[in-house]
């Protein structure tokens, strides 16, 4: 275990970089003060704020990016109350989940239970309930969130009338819709949809991967 004094770089800290890409995103991209909790997460995630992950981990409360519909965890906040330690305790397995959205999609860094390419980013689709390699790594992922190409990879998922549904679900949330969207009948622009809390959905999913796989 490496203390907080080797974990914490005071010389060439990450978090100019990830306020650059904020700041030139092609959309809404928040940046949540940190929570009082963010040294006990950065000793549990055990990466250094040199990198973006950790100086997302302790200098932020996590990220709010084009009107919430991507969440990337950090230390907690009252409007992001997960942070990424506590988080995958008992849920991840072989990856570790840095991020979601509200509709259901989850991603995660593949520590090896995901594939052969360690270390890239994966999407666990809602509509095909299937880990999918995004061929990026975290600081990539996060540099790829600012831009349009995020419009490009969620045009399939959004509805008309998606930005104010986004007023009335919170960062701990995400939709839940039925038909399911994985199903046959599924789409996100007929089913219907009711906010539920971001674990229930993580649960549910990880219960109908299973069905499926067996």
């Amino acid at each position: 275990m490496r203390t907080l004094d080797q974990l914490i770089d005071t010389e060439d800290p990450a978090l100019p970089l990830v306020s650059e890409w904020a700041e030139g995103a092609a959309h809404s991209f928040e940046i949540l003060p940190p929570s009082p909790e963010r040294e006990r997460v950065l000793l549990g995630l055990q990466v250094t704020t040199r990198s973006t992950m950790g100086a997302v981990a302790y200098d932020t409360g996590g990220l709010l990016i084009d009107h919430g519909w991507l969440r990337v965890l950090g230390s907690g906040h009252a409007r992001l109350r997960r942070n990424i330690a506590d988080w995958n305790k008992a849920r991840s397995d072989g990856f570790l989940l840095v991020a979601d959205d509200v509709v259901g999609g989850f991603f995660a860094v593949n520590g090896g239970g995901l594939g052969e390419d360690a270390g890239a980013m994966y999407y666990w689709a809602p509509d095909t309930l299937t880990w999918e390699s995004l061929d990026i790594g975290y600081s990539d992922f996060l540099e790829w969130a600012s831009t349009d190409r995020l419009q490009v990879f969620y045009a399939d998922s959004r509805w008309s009338g998606w930005e104010a549904d986004m007023k009335d679900i919170g960062a701990d949330q995400c939709f839940n819709f039925f038909p399911f969207l994985w199903s046959k009948e599924g789409s996100v622009h007929q089913s219907s949809r009711k906010a539920v809390p971001v674990e229930e959905q993580y649960a549910f999913n990880a219960e109908m991967a299973g069905k499926m796989e067996g």
